[in-house]
């Protein structure tokens, strides 16, 4: 099986809200195929000196990899953090017929910056 032309674009958010107008943002604007929201989940890193321990959201991304900085810059333009965690990782090993689904339900060339 060859690459599959497709990424997951991670984004931790502070609320299920935040998560659901930025996944809906992306998919609308077909930057993302799908959205998904995860369960919440308890965070801790360093922020301007000091141990921030948070609940945050987790939301996937669908997309193609040429897609990703237009994704992202979605995604910051919207995030309600100064710097937002916005990672992706290449999904290797995806059916044929999903790779495709993504490939027609995302924009044709990247968006314009």
């Amino acid at each position: 099986m060859g690459l599959s032309g497709v990424i997951e674009v991670r984004v931790n958010c502070p609320t299920a809200e935040d998560a659901a107008r930025i996944a809906r943002a992306a998919v609308e604007a077909r930057l993302a195929a799908s959205a998904n929201l995860l369960a919440p989940m308890r965070s801790w890193y360093r922020w301007e000196g000091e141990l921030v321990e948070r609940e945050e959201v987790p939301l996937l991304l669908k997309t193609r990899p040429d897609l990703f900085d237009p994704l992202a810059a979605l995604v910051a333009g919207l995030h309600p953090w100064e710097v937002p965690a916005i990672t992706a990782v290449r999904l290797d090993h995806v059916s044929e017929s999903y790779a495709e689904w993504v490939r027609a339900e995302t924009l044709t060339a990247p968006a314009a910056g």
